[in-house]
């Protein structure tokens, strides 16, 4: 789960365990997409990608695809880097 990332089936228990301390929103794929990163109690200081369940790395088009499945999971919300 954890290794090189979070499965976005799995991300919704820590979600409602509030073991999520931050979540950051950056552009990926040489700023063509966005990717969602979670920082969980359990993972100290690392950042854990949302991952799909045939890519490493889960990517959404835009900010708004980003913040339905935030909205989906239960995240109330996240920090943008631009």
């Amino acid at each position: 789960m954890i290794g090189n990332g979070i499965h976005e089936e799995m991300l919704r228990a820590p979600v409602e365990q509030h073991a999520g301390r931050e979540c950051l929103v950056a552009k990926v794929d040489s700023g063509l997409t966005w990717g969602l990163s979670i920082r969980l109690s359990s993972s100290g200081a690392r950042w854990v990608p949302v991952r799909s369940r045939r890519q490493t790395l889960r990517t959404w088009a835009g900010l708004t695809a980003v913040g339905r499945f935030a909205d989906s999971v239960g995240l109330r919300g996240f920090s943008v880097e631009l």
